[in-house]
């Protein structure tokens, strides 16, 4: 399985994914520099964490126009899995791969600390390994986490078993206390928390590690039932 990591003016998070996928799985991982017009070699496009483009206008805003994301979102429409972290989720809502919008924090202050999630979906590639409502300890670290979406939307998430991760004690005023959520396909999925922070005990958890092998354990399964046909 390969795995692209993107990189923008302005990640700071783009090794430590580099690094969790290199120590957790052992499979072959990339930087992709955001200027790429071609993703097709790659079965799982992560979008790291940091302040992109100096995080000018609004998080994410300018990212979204890079031409790497264009391929991003033929990826994601091909079923390909995408992870996008902080500002990649920031990122990922502003190109429209995820629906709502990540506002900034009711205090107004950057946090960064770990917190306390509550897995909500863990029937997703990226959850599989974890138990319906398990509780992990993953660290957040950012200024724009608070999530909103208008009702409607809300709604559709709820349905859709949208909502992958929601906070145990929200931290930032996100609706519903939403952590992270997927599109409506599973293949997407965006969080505020650092998974790629989490993968050894050195780090103060080790919880986000299963985030990793949840996605290759997806992808093996995936091909092995298309060789099989």
């Amino acid at each position: 399985m390969k795995f692209a990591v993107l990189v923008f003016p302005g990640s700071n998070c783009d090794i430590d994914c580099y690094k969790a996928v290199e120590e957790v799985l052992g499979e072959p991982v990339d930087y992709v520099w955001h200027t790429a017009t071609d993703l097709s070699a790659y079965d799982c496009i992560l979008v790291p964490g940091g302040f992109s483009y100096g995080d000018y206008l609004r998080c994410g805003a300018i990212s979204r126009f890079a031409p790497v994301m264009a391929e991003v979102a033929k990826a994601a429409e091909q079923g390909k899995y995408v992870l996008g972290i902080c500002n990649g989720f920031q990122i990922l809502t502003e190109a429209g791969l995820l629906p709502g919008t990540l506002l900034r924090n009711t205090s107004l202050k950057f946090l960064c600390h770990d917190v306390v999630l509550r897995v909500e979906n863990n029937d997703n590639p990226f959850t599989v390994d974890y138990e319906q409502g398990e509780e992990i300890t993953i660290p957040i670290a950012h200024g724009e986490g608070n999530y909103y979406c208008d009702e409607a939307t809300l709604e559709s998430l709820k349905a859709n078993n949208q909502i992958i991760f929601t906070y145990a004690s929200n931290p930032n005023g996100s609706l519903s206390n939403i952590a992270g959520i997927s599109n409506e396909r599973g293949n997407v999925v965006g969080m505020m928390p650092h998974p790629e922070r989490a993968v050894n005990t050195l780090l103060g958890s080790e919880d986000g590690k299963r985030m990793f092998t949840s996605i290759l354990k997806a992808w093996r399964d995936q091909h092995d039932a298309a060789t099989i046909r």
